[in-house]
């Protein structure tokens, strides 16, 4: 039976409902629910995957709490998946049977990768589908705003523009078109913008490609500075936080949650951004301090705000973001990951690449499986 070493994630512990037979019941049933309301039949999903990768199935799946069990763990393994945890030339020297290193994102940093290759260790990465969802509905988030879609659906016969105080009268057509005539201000375009994201890591990368897209300038913040080429390629500029907030007009937040960015957007970064900015948080949110928070959507120096994420989640009913009803606030009840199939479709894939590793095949059958 295979042995694989698991970095312990909340995401990551569907991997032993799928490869692991003793998974409890507890266990399955949670994974299962999550999964119910876009791939009710999750358990026979499961088989289905089981059947193109025989031999893998059934393993043993063993989590890592952290970095020195992972290294404790790994010297009976067939394969690791990792997020965080390295991969050191040190602990692959104890790993007697592995075949398979897989990261979960697409970087292979911490991973000793020339290590790996000298003892014939495959490493994957993983472009994660769910990733890319949640820099869509970042942007989906800034082009609501832009072009203020909810203040305005529906919002189209004469009575009902002038009783959202908008003048209704008609441009003399022999000399203008006749756009906009509700003759709404403050519309905006992305192209030629700055956005400002602060955590460039997987979803903070795909945030920058689609920027790129729009031909926007980009600016980042993290603690750790990116090498010249992966800036020079993502078309980044690193800058302090103080100054991306004072210069973007698209603030996007994407960090993960710890001790140290806990309120990393607090009333300093607030009070320094550029008046007008719209800032969009599909992370986490307590990234961002919500009493200054309010504070900047009353001032006006925020003017739009999207979040996908709550405070409480479902939101307390007297969360002070909900009394902004202008559409110039969105939140969402966690969306960005969309259809529960994306992370399926990364599960299965990574699965894919432990089956190829691990049991030899010939070239054709393995391309066939895999495709």
């Amino acid at each position: 039976m295979k042995r694989i070493l698991v970095e312990n994630d909340h995401f990551l512990k569907i991997v032993p409902v799928i490869l692991d037979p003793r998974t409890s019941d507890e266990h399955v049933r949670a994974v299962a629910d999550f999964f119910a309301h876009d791939v009710p039949d999750f358990l026979g999903w499961c088989e289905q995957l089981r059947g193109e990768i025989p031999g893998l199935y059934p393993a043993h799946v063993e989590f890592a709490d952290d970095q020195a069990d992972f290294d404790a763990k790994i010297d009976d393994a067939d394969a690791v998946l990792v997020e965080s945890f390295a991969v050191t030339r040190a602990a692959l020297a104890r790993a007697k049977r592995l075949r398979a290193v897989q990261r979960f994102g697409g970087a292979t940093g911490g991973i000793d990768v020339e290590a790996c290759g000298e003892k014939r260790i495959k490493v994957f990465t993983l472009r994660r589908i769910v990733n890319i969802a949640v820099a869509e509905q970042v942007f989906a988030l800034m082009i609501t705003l832009s072009k203020r879609l909810i203040e305005f659906n529906r919002i189209v016969t004469a009575d009902q523009l002038r009783a959202a105080g908008y003048p209704v009268r008609p441009y003399d057509r022999r000399y203008i078109g006749g756009s906009n005539y509700g003759r709404i201000p403050a519309l905006r375009t992305l192209h030629g913008s700055t956005i400002g994201i602060v955590g460039l890591g997987e979803i903070g990368r795909e945030v920058a490609v689609r920027a790129n897209a729009f031909e926007m300038s980009i600016l980042y913040h993290q603690r750790s500075r990116l090498a010249p080429a992966d800036e020079m390629a993502l078309g980044a500029r690193h800058v302090p936080l103080l100054e991306l907030m004072a210069n973007s007009d698209y603030i996007v937040v994407q960090l993960p949650l710890t001790d140290s960015t806990r309120g990393i957007i607090g009333r300093a970064a607030l009070e320094a951004v550029k008046p007008g900015a719209i800032l969009v948080n599909a992370a986490r949110a307590h990234l961002v301090d919500r009493d200054a928070l309010v504070e900047a959507l009353n001032s006006g120096r925020l003017s739009g705000l999207g979040m996908d994420i709550g405070y409480a989640e479902p939101a307390d009913p007297d969360d002070p973001l909900l009394a902004f009803d202008k559409g110039n606030v969105i939140l969402q009840p966690h969306l960005a990951i969309a259809h529960r199939i994306n992370g399926l479709k990364d599960m299965r894939q990574l699965c894919l690449n432990f089956w190829s590793a691990t049991l030899p095949l010939d070239e054709t059958s393995l391309r066939t499986r895999i495709s």
